[in-house]
């Protein structure tokens, strides 16, 4: 074993805190090397946690065209529950209804109901009536689709702004045409099956609310992309995570860097306050 500070060799049965070369206390010494280490770690690493935190409040509350945003796209997937058709069935000794609409899909799955649209679309009285409303559900399936996809796109968005933004804007814009599409087909199926005997068709306008929501993403995220997304960071943050970078990859070796590595004039006069404080109150403690 050898001195951390002069490199005199220690013999295995020494067993004194000190090494009798220099005196140096061994524990200490590198103790407090490792102290400095941490330091300059917490330093690079708390820099990144602060971008996240700004890119997340970017995201979701960097100013009022977020928030409406947020509102926006919550908003989007709530119309879903607003039927966009319903078909009720009026058979002897059966009548029940099948709503094309979040709500009415988890309660058609829930009661068998769904499962038996694949029995009323071989009947020769329901067929028609069936096959329009699973027109109806396949073009609801696809609005959910592209409703979840922004929904996801818009939390996950932080880990790049402008990129997620964009891709909001253009899914919404498919799911805009795509719900618009659904709503014209609910209007004519709702013409066509519309004499049924067994079966009543009602029109409902949750497409169409779907499709209002979408524009008004495309709109919010427009206005977003005009006004700028990007978050403003703490002075030196950036680099600080570049050299994050090229400390883990061995590129940089941390102890030979200083301590604080980076330094604004802002940051120097929060720690000179800091350590003040600290130096004021051990003084108070003292008199105590």
């Amino acid at each position: 074993m050898k001195c951390p500070k002069c490199g005199g060799e220690i013999p295995f049965y020494d067993l004194k805190p000190n090494c009798k070369h220099c005196g140096v206390n061994i524990m200490y010494y590198t103790q407090n090397d490792g102290l400095i280490r941490d330091a300059k770690r917490t330093e690079l690493e708390s820099a990144v946690a602060r971008m996240i935190v700004a890119r997340i409040k970017a995201n979701f509350i960097g100013g009022k065209l977020q928030i409406m945003r947020m509102i926006a796209v919550i908003g989007a997937v709530c119309v879903l529950m607003i039927p966009f058709m319903g078909v009720r069935y009026s058979l002897p000794f059966f009548s029940q209804k099948f709503s094309v609409g979040l709500i009415g899909l988890i309660q058609s799955f829930s009661n068998g109901l769904l499962l038996r649209q694949i029995d009323f679309a071989k009947s020769t009285l329901l067929s028609g009536v069936t096959v329009a409303a699973a027109a109806a559900l396949l073009l609801f399936v696809a609005v959910l689709i592209f409703d979840l996809i922004v929904f996801a796109a818009f939390f996950f968005g932080f880990l790049n702004l402008t990129r997620s933004t964009k891709f909001m804007k253009t899914v919404s814009i498919i799911g805009a045409a795509v719900a618009l599409l659904a709503q014209i087909a609910a209007v004519v199926l709702n013409f066509a099956v519309s004499k049924n005997s067994f079966a009543s068709v009602s029109l409902g306008f949750g497409a169409a609310a779907a499709f209002v929501m979408f524009v008004i993403i495309i709109l919010l995220n427009s206005a977003l992309l005009k006004k700028g997304i990007e978050p403003t960071y703490r002075e030196n943050d950036p680099k600080r995570k570049e050299l994050l970078k090229k400390v883990r990859s061995g590129e940089v070796d941390i102890d030979s860097l200083s301590l604080p590595i980076f330094e604004s004039e802002d940051e120097r006069a929060e720690r000179i306050k800091a350590l003040e404080e600290a130096l004021k109150a051990e003084e108070e403690g003292k008199e105590i």
